[in-house]
């Protein structure tokens, strides 16, 4: 016990002799008589006195050294309990034996040791060991003296020769088989020393000296122990306290004796002693409570002990404030609320209210300092410190500092919040009493508050960093030679601390291993310290005692090596709080309870964090603030693991930077402050959308100037009069000393890259210290470099890797001439002259290693190896030695990766993240990536760099989404560019797999990469001969067919004039519309072979819509396509190079009719400038014509004047007399457009720009009209098909109607001469060119040499008809024609059963007919029976099932090719209205020049090239991507000037032709030296004899014989059948089960990937010390030097920590939704078998990792919530019982009732899963989302999923109807739950949760 406290009242107390001899006056006056028989003899007895202690006895000796006798243990009453440990060991003592005092945690068994040798005045000996004790710190460690090493005796030999007691401290923490180095002194008191003596028992060595002399015995190197010599060893109970168990043999050596606790009478007497202001019920109250928590009991619950050993303290605290509560007292003692899960909370909790600690009243606590004022009294500084608790002033004394004070208000740059005043106040409490351990997370302000704490007292502070690797030598001494080589040790910054009375800040206690803080449990403690030099630390009353008994002054004691601990020597640990429920071991365990005081540093309340920030940043903008602590203070509050995470990003010290950084830039926006530090865009996916979630809650958007791109001409760099401009920041210029250190290098600027730089340059004039996390490969080194250039700033590097020790860092220690001397690591150099420091691959080292970079950037302080240290400001230097300032400009740029798989680094960013300003790097845009790739590859063609930027953008998001886990990155694709660029003839598709033949070996991965590759048309695995372009077959000859003669009838009837009348348009609107945007994923059709189909994507179409109509415009190389669909009517538009399109749906214009008798059929004109990106809908039946402005985004309503409004309206319900309007769009690009009625007599022209409408009245009844010109127009009856023309004048003006003229258009045949004409049945052209072939197509078509206007047109007899001179010419026109074998629509009865659709009346209204003008060719689609199959396909080869063929009639080089359309994905059911629109499943428009799209009805584009030379450029550049892979290479060397080439000769011919190789005998070999032949060297001329040139070619590899090829099938077939014979499954179930394992065997490879990768990562092997082989390890270079052994390191599996717990595996349980919905809708979506591949994917992927996870699966259904699929123990093994399963699964869902049970089904899984202990519960809950159908509410099922925080809980809904899903994700937390809209996505879904939390924490 620390009885100490009985006598002192303050530790380090009075030590004069008068206050002593009072103190024994007293004792004898008060206590009368002792209740024990007292020691005879007192304190002060001399030699031959005995001590007698009941009825054991023993004698005295008089010490050799005094000074080495323990002082002051014992106090004036002892307890009984005491007495009788002290009886036992005195029996022990005078048995000669060895004790072991085990016993709790505490300083109760060394203070009785202590006492007892201090009663029997025996010196003692004392080592606390920790792990890193070796044998030289028992045995003896080699000094260099004068240049000779020495033997210097340690501990335990010094005891054993001069029979002192050896008190062995911490038994558990030594490292196994270290002590067995004792077991034969222990036993036999014999031990064999290094330098040759021997250690021989007393008795042995009396003997031995009978017969020889003490001189002999020296020459043998015999030494004698001392038979006073005994070991006292002190240890906890392992196993129920963390450590090593007792080795057998050395156990069997001691005597063991248990000390418990104080037993309670005795306890209780004590503490009223200590308090006796406080009133006796609340002593035995807080007594009980604690004794309570050492029961047995309170163990197995996991609660770790109550430190009884600090109750006196406490008691002490309550003696000067009676009125603070117990249950505040109890929270320092023992912070339960930090400590422990929830259970355990609830259990101390229980034992408060059961010893009623609630007291009622608020229970009073200090609020704040009033003031401090120093007093001395006996040269001890001390404080007198008033603070006020409720109304009261309280005065109390304290330790203090020696420096002046500050008052607590004065500080500056300290903001005074509530809860810190009160904080300080508190501590000043403790402060009177014990050392102070304050507990907070990162970055809220602890360092702040003590350095605070330290100034109102006048301390000077001394930070010692902790790290994780830290020794118990780093903490006290570590070795150094002098100038003259010899050895000696230097006391470290904890050890001149105590001895100069500096308060000591440990930062980063829960860091160090708990083994290594032993050593300072007596240091803390009893305030004395034992070091490795021999000197000794003892408590200033125990000095001022022992100086009095010897009467030395202090100069001779320190000779003799003993100083005091200066009284004002006090600790501060900070430490973050513990994680509750880890795997790790707690750092704050029973033993560390012991040792201090806990304060817990709540973070800011929101009120006092604006406090804070308003006054650390006046100019903060408000309304940011507001938004920015809102956001931070919902996520800190919520329950959410992952939002706490979170939370943790944003910690004060973060909020403050990102104050700091708007107040300077106001306009920056919050969303990005926010992202950045959180770094948002590397955290996995769950985390990312939980941040968005709840950024969007807080309304913190992204600003809208963010949205557009930046251009690179704002973001220029330059250098303009020594001051640099990036963007809109400028900074000086640095004037730089080393020249040669500033990076200097090649650099592309581009957009993305000057926008990280301008934000970095914003930091770095902030004063910050950056990061910059990335993938690899995306330019961090660049942007640094490129940054430091810009700057002229000078740089330090230096490159962590696995084996960075802090020595590295910081200093490297080498041997020069026997010293030692240090050298300056860059990171010395860099804070000494003001370098930058650039720490690149920061996430390579330990974690514990670049902790230390803390200090230097918070404190600016840090302590080197050779006991320099660097301090931040020179005030601090006043004349101390070893300092190096930081210089100002010194700053570190820290470079990492981003944290995460599969990077296996370590998490830099979670442990240092919020000291840096971080900034993330990505990959440039693809805009910016482009330009920089254009100026690494000049001559690289523009294409294949962009197929490039794109391919490699969707790999980089398959990363993303973590389909594929290597981030592809811009070094890759610049060295691609770089390739092509030096060796342009190279194929792009074999340099490519530069970078993509890693993975060529892993199946899946090789997939995707193929896929992606292909989509952008990277055409990588294709051959230069693989060529598919459609067969081309003859067209027929030529015929002339007569003239088409204009105006001259028979009947004389030249010409009629037309009337035509203007008027205004009404307009209606404009309505705004919805515009949704959609991405496209456009697929490259020449991938694997070159075919006429460029590139193809998908339109996202309804099921039941319809394609009616599709246009295209062609304006400044801008294609765009315009595609209506009429169920429901809506528009799909965009530009055909980019990636998106857009969608209106105007289903609220054109409703549906109820009867669905009316059947809408919409037609599309773009207009042209200045009306670009408008355009006209036109229904041809209601005759509604709209204007849709898609820049606009509105929609107009033209009304057209017109007679027959009202008849119309009624007749939209009948289908009789249906009228049809038409609108021709030849001309809408010039905005006109002309509408007719089908059977009508009137042309309306509409000029949408002027906004007029000219309509102009004939004769004669309409058909169909043909815009062959502006002014002329070709018009054909509807009776008898007779074609008219008719010109009207340009522009028909209002003023005089202008009169248009109709002329007959006569066809004549060639025989026109011979009277009778034969009345031919007129055909009607299916479509006309608008414009005329140029005179070289139309000779090269006609086949003579002809320049005239012509148009070209074709119909159904024709494959095309050229009409030379028409319809400028008033002369009669050519009619030159192809005919066709027969004409197309005469459907015969066979085919209409090969359509299978009902024979239908009239033609359809598309004709899919195109005139391609530049390229001398007609296009048009057939349906498959028009097209001669036979022709096109071999015999045997049945032609594939296609939505229609293309046929491409060329004029040019007369040739027919039919290009099958593959066939629609999907086909609407409305089969008849789809017949009315087309005959075949796709339709037709020009594109661009030399080629057209179609539009199949399932919604897919594909863009075709058909002109001839438009395919011939597009091969050449096609076969230079493939290259030739297949040319023969040979070896030539060219030789200059040497002689052993003899002239050319021809060679012998060999006349059987065999080949030759080399040999330079044969001509027509390959390589001889001057034969002919190929690739020889100097031969005259090439020879080839028809031989291969000698190498493996490709197609040799490939062309594998086929028996091997089927002997390989063979094995493969055999192997499978053997398989399934053992599992008993047959043929179709394997097939069955691959249907599901198929679908998802790519996440399921993916995962295990993972999975494999952790396992590794946990197997990752450490540095283990004190090895005998290895490598040198620096920190023991003078072990080296003075001979020792084990001085070296070597990695190797470490073991697991002392008492960590064993790791036990994750529970999953996947809970499965069963119900009839399932089976009910698994044909809308497939959900059931999409549930089937899910637990098919948690079977599959977690096989053989049962260790790591344990999982079962459970259903629910309307039948029950807990039907057993898998359970926990019988996972299944094989394919055939995984598929008995899923079998289950299905079955149920067939045949249970309906209803739902999800809700109970999660509930029931949460509380069951508990139940088994495991690292980490997860709950997966697979459902559909149709909760609202059985009156289900969501915040139901939301409360559920975080009812115990323990459980991970994920719900994931499968297609919903409608957008329930959505909704209900709304309600649920974010994170927390998933859609799959699109079943394929639940196995990613799954793989996402386990990557980002699962996995995250193995």
């Amino acid at each position: 016990m620390q009885s100490r406290l009985v006598l002192l009242g303050t530790p380090g107390g009075h030590g004069g002799p008068a206050t002593r001899r009072v103190r024994l006056l007293l004792r004898q006056v008060v206590r009368g008589r002792p209740e024990v028989r007292r020691v005879h003899g007192g304190a002060g007895a001399d030699t031959g006195d005995t001590v007698n202690i009941g009825d054991v006895s023993y004698k005295l000796k008089t010490p050799k050294s005094p000074e080495l006798v323990p002082q002051n243990y014992i106090s004036d009453s002892l307890a009984q309990s005491v007495i009788q440990h002290l009886r036992w060991i005195m029996q022990k003592d005078l048995l000669g034996q060895d004790v072991f005092l085990i016993g709790p945690p505490g300083p109760l068994r060394r203070s009785i040791a202590m006492q007892y040798l201090e009663l029997t005045k025996r010196e003692v000996e004392y080592i606390a060991l920790s792990r890193d004790t070796t044998e030289t710190d028992l045995k003896q460690r080699r000094e260099i003296r004068a240049g000779t090493a020495f033997y210097i005796d340690q501990c335990a030999v010094r005891a054993a020769t001069e029979g002192r007691t050896l008190i062995l401290e911490g038994l558990e923490k030594a490292e196994r088989n270290v002590l067995p180095v004792l077991n034969n002194l222990l036993e036999n008191r014999e031990m064999q020393l290094e330098d040759g003596r021997f250690l021989m028992s007393a008795e042995r060595y009396d003997k031995l000296l009978q017969d020889h002399t003490k001189s002999e015995m020296d020459a043998w190197k015999i030494v004698r122990v001392s038979e006073n010599f005994r070991v006292i060893a002190l240890g906890l109970p392992v196993p129920r306290y963390s450590g090593n168990p007792l080795d057998p043999p050395l156990r069997s050596r001691f005597q063991a004796r248990d000390i418990y606790y104080l037993p309670f009478k005795d306890q209780l007497k004590l503490l009223y002693s200590v308090g006796p202001n406080v009133s006796a019920e609340k002593v035995s109250q807080l007594l009980s409570f604690a004794t309570t928590l050492c029961s047995q009991e309170s163990s197995t619950l996991g609660l770790p002990d109550f430190p009884l050993d600090s109750l006196p303290a406490a008691v002490q605290i309550l003696d000067s404030f009676p009125m603070m509560s117990i249950k505040h007292a109890i929270h320092w003692l023992y912070p339960y609320t930090l400590l422990l899960g929830h259970e355990g909370k609830m259990a101390v909790e229980g034992v408060l209210k059961r010893f009623e600690f609630q007291e009622s009243r608020s229970s009073l606590l200090p609020t704040e300092i009033v003031r401090v004022e120093r007093m001395t009294e006996n040269h001890i500084s001390q404080a007198s410190v008033t603070v006020r608790v409720a109304d009261k002033e309280v005065t109390f004394k304290v330790p203090a500092g020696t420096r002046p004070f500050n008052q607590p208000h004065a500080l500056e740059r300290f903001i005074q919040t509530l809860s810190h005043k009160q904080l300080l106040a508190e501590m000043m409490q403790s402060h009177m009493v014990k050392d102070i351990c304050l507990i907070g997370g990162k970055g809220c302000g602890k360092t702040v508050i003590t350095k605070n704490f330290a100034d109102t007292l006048g301390y000077n502070i001394e930070p010692i960093m902790l790290y994780q690797d830290m020794t118990a030598r780093d903490l006290l001494q570590q070795r150094y030679t002098l100038p003259n080589g010899d050895t000696a040790w230097r006391s470290s910054p904890l050890v001149t601390a105590a001895l100069e009375g500096k308060l000591v800040l440990l930062d980063g206690i829960h860091r160090v291993n708990a083994g290594t803080l032993a050593v300072l449990q007596r240091l803390i403690h009893d305030r004395e310290l034992s070091l490795y030099d021999g000197s000794r630390l003892l408590r200033p009353d125990r000095y001022m005692r022992l100086k009095e008994e010897l009467q030395l002054s202090d100069e001779q004691l320190q000779q003799r090596s003993i100083f005091p601990v200066h009284p004002s020597f006090r600790i501060v640990a900070l430490a973050e709080p513990p994680v509750i429920g880890s795997t790790t071991q707690q750092w704050l365990g029973p033993e560390f309870l012991t040792m201090f005081f806990f304060h817990y540093m709540k973070p800011l309340v929101r009120s006092e964090e604006i406090q804070v920030i308003k006054e650390m940043v006046p100019n903060m903008p408000q309304e940011a603030l507001d938004k920015l602590l809102s956001f931070t203070h919902k996520l800190r509050e919520t329950q959410d693991p992952t939002a706490q995470s979170l939370a943790a990003l944003l910690s004060t010290r973060q909020l403050l930077r990102i104050s700091r950084r708007l107040s300077q830039y106001p306009n920056e926006n919050l969303h990005g402050a926010v992202t950045k530090a959180c770094l948002s865009r590397f955290l996995p996916s769950l985390a990312s959308s939980a941040l968005e979630k709840n950024l969007a809650d807080a309304s913190i958007e992204i600003s809208s100037d963010d949205k557009e791109e930046p251009e690179l001409e704002d973001y220029k760099c330059e250098v303009v009069s020594g001051s640099l401009r990036i963007g809109a920041v400028s900074a000086p210029i640095y004037n730089a000393h080393e020249k040669m250190k500033v990076p200097d290098v090649l650099f592309y600027d581009n957009i993305q890259h000057m926008v990280v730089m301008e934000d970095m340059l914003k930091d770095f004039l902030l004063g910050e210290h950056l990061l910059l996390v990335g993938n690899q490969g995306v330019g961090k080194n660049k942007i640094v470099d490129r940054f430091l250039h810009l700057l002229n700033r000078p740089r330090e590097y230096i490159q962590l890797h696995r084996d960075t020790t802090v020595q590295t860092l910081t200093l490297q220690p080498s041997v020069k001439d026997g010293l030692i001397v240090y050298e300056d690591s860059p990171l010395v150099k860099a804070v000494k002259l003001g370098h930058i420091l650039v720490v690149d691959e920061a996430d390579k080292a330990p974690t514990n290693v670049t902790c230390i970079l803390k200090t230097l950037v918070e404190n600016g302080e840090m302590i080197l190896a050779d006991g320099r240290r660097i301090v931040a400001n020179s005030a601090n230097v006043n004349g101390r030695d070893n300092v190096v300032v930081i210089h100002p400009d010194f700053r570190m740029i820290v470079l990492a990766n981003r944290p995460g798989f599969p990077f296996l680094g370590n998490d830099f960013f979670g442990t240092l993240g919020d000291i840096f300003s971080c900034h993330a790097v990505d990959n440039p845009n693809p805009q910016a990536e482009l330009e920089m790739l254009r100026q690494y590859g000049p001559n690289v063609p523009e294409p294949i760099l962009q197929k490039l930027v794109a391919a490699f953008g969707e790999l980089r998001s398959l990363a993303d989404q973590g389909i594929i886990n290597y981030p592809y990155s811009t070094r890759e694709v610049v060295n691609i560019v770089k390739h092509l660029q030096k060796f342009p003839t190279e194929g792009l598709s074999s340099v490519v797999r530069n970078v993509f033949d890693f993975d060529s070996y892993n199946n899946d991965m090789r997939e995707i990469l193929v896929n992606t590759l292909h989509k952008y048309g990277i055409p990588i695995g294709a051959k230069p001969m693989s060529v598919q372009l459609a067969k081309e077959l003859p067209l027929p000859a030529q015929t002339f067919l007569g003239y088409w003669a204009v105006g001259q009838s028979k009947n004389g009837m030249q010409r009629l004039l037309c009337p035509a009348e203007t008027r205004r348009i009404d307009v209606k609107g404009p309505v705004p519309v919805n515009i949704q945007k959609y991405p496209i994923e456009r697929h490259e059709g020449r991938a694997q072979t070159f075919t006429e189909e460029c590139v193809s994507w998908s339109l996202p179409l309804d099921e039941v819509n319809i394609i009616c109509d599709v246009a295209t415009s062609h304006e400044n190389e801008e294609n765009n396509l315009y595609v209506a669909t009429c169920n429901p009517v809506s528009l799909y538009f965009m530009d055909m190079a980019r990636n998106t399109g857009h969608f209106v749906d105007l289903f609220d214009i054109f409703p549906r009719t109820a009867s669905g008798v009316w059947h809408p059929f919409v037609t599309v004109a773009p207009l042209g400038n200045p009306l670009k990106g408008q355009l006209i809908l036109h229904e041809q039946e209601s005759n509604i014509i709209l204007l849709l402005d898609t820049t606009g985004r509105a929609l107009r309503h033209l009304i057209l004047p017109s007679e027959e409004v009202a008849s119309k309206k009624s007749s939209w319900w009948y289908k009789e007399n249906t009228e049809t309007y038409k609108m021709c769009r030849e001309f809408s690009h010039q905005n006109w457009l002309v509408f007719y009625k089908e059977k009508g007599n009137s042309l309306t022209v509409l000029d949408v720009l002027e906004g007029r409408t000219h309509t102009i009245s004939l004769p004669i009844n309409l058909k169909t009209v043909f815009l062959v010109a502006e002014d002329k127009w070709l018009l054909v009856e509807s009776e008898t098909n007779q074609k008219y023309l008719l010109s009207k004048p340009a522009h028909i003006e209002s003023e005089e109607s202008g009169v248009c003229q109709l002329y007959v258009l006569k066809e004549e045949p060639p025989s026109a001469g011979f009277g009778v004409i034969p009345e031919t049945d007129f055909s009607i052209p299916h479509k006309i060119s608008s414009d005329q072939l140029s005179s070289e197509n139309l000779s090269s078509a006609v086949g003579q040499k002809i320049a005239s206007p012509n148009r070209i047109l074709s119909d159904e007899n024709s494959y095309a008809t050229v009409v030379v001179g028409f319809p400028d010419l008033m002369s009669p026109s050519e009619v030159y024609s192809w005919k066709r074998p027969s004409s197309l629509h005469k459907l015969s009865v066979t085919d209409t059963a090969f359509y299978g659709r009902k024979k239908r009346n009239g033609t359809p209204k598309q004709s899919n007919c195109v005139t391609l003008v530049d390229t001398n060719q007609i296009v048009r689609i057939l349906p498959p029976g028009e097209v001669p199959l036979k022709d096109i396909f071999p015999k045997d080869v049945t032609p594939p099932y296609t939505a229609g063929y293309i046929e491409v009639t060329d004029l040019q080089s007369k040739k027919l090719r039919y290009i099958p359309i593959p066939r629609s994905e999907s086909l609407s059911p409305y089969t008849t209205w789809l017949s009315t629109i087309s005959d075949t499943d796709a339709l037709l428009a020009e594109w661009g020049k030399g080629g057209v799209v179609t539009v199949d009805m399932g919604g897919r584009v594909r863009l075709w090239e058909t002109g001839l030379e438009h395919l011939q450029r597009s091969l050449t550049e096609w076969r230079n991507m493939v290259g030739q892979d297949d040319r023969h290479i040979q070896i030539t060397i060219n030789r200059d000037n040497e002689e052993d080439v003899s002239s050319p000769k021809h060679g012998k011919e060999d006349p059987d032709n065999m080949p030759h190789v080399g040999g330079n005998t044969w001509a027509g070999g390959t390589g001889g030296r001057d034969t002919a032949g190929l690739g020889g060297k100097g031969g005259p001329y090439r020879l080839d004899a028809g031989h291969n040139v000698y190498q493996v070619s490709e197609a040799e590899k490939d062309a594998v014989p086929e028996e091997v090829k089927k002997a390989a099938r063979e094995m493969g077939q055999k192997v499978f059948q053997q398989r399934l014979k053992e599992i008993q499954m047959s043929e179709y179930d394997a097939t069955t089960y691959e249907k599901f394992s198929g679908a998802v065997r790519r996440q399921v490879h993916s995962l295990r990937i993972i999975l494999d990768n952790l396992q590794a990562k946990g197997k990752e092997r450490q540095w283990l010390r004190h090895q005998a082989t290895g490598e040198l390890d620096d920190a023991k270079i003078i072990e080296g030097l003075t001979g020792e052994k084990a001085i070296y390191k070597r990695r190797g599996e470490q073991e697991p920590q002392l008492g960590s717990p064993q790791q036990k595996p994750k529970r999953l349980r996947l809970v499965v939704d069963v119900s009839g919905s399932m089976y009910r809708f698994n044909g809308v979506d497939g959900r059931l078998e999409r549930s089937m591949q899910a637990v098919c994917m948690v079977m599959e992927a977690f096989e053989n990792y049962e260790d790591k996870f344990k999982y079962d699966i459970v259903g629910h259904s309307g039948d029950d919530y807990n039907i057993g699929l898998v359970p926990i123990n019988k996972m299944p093994k094989n394919n055939k019982q995984r598929l008995d399963v899923l079998k289950t699964m299905h079955a149920h869902s067939q045949f249970c009732m309906s209803g739902d049970h999800t809700l109970e089904g999660t509930k029931h899984a949460i509380q069951e899963i508990v139940k088994e202990e495991a690292d980490e519960y997860f709950v997966i809950v697979l459902s559909d989302a149709n909760l609202s159908r059985y009156g289900i509410h969501p915040a139901k099922l939301a409360q559920i999923l975080t009812s115990n925080p323990q459980v991970n809980a994920f719900a994931i809904f499968i297609g919903s109807l409608g957008d329930q899903a959505t909704r209900l994700q709304r309600t649920l937390p974010a994170g927390r739950s998933f859609i799959a809209m699109d079943t394929k996505d639940i196995p990613q879904i799954l793989q996402q949760i386990f990557t980002s939390t699962m996995l995250s924490s193995v």
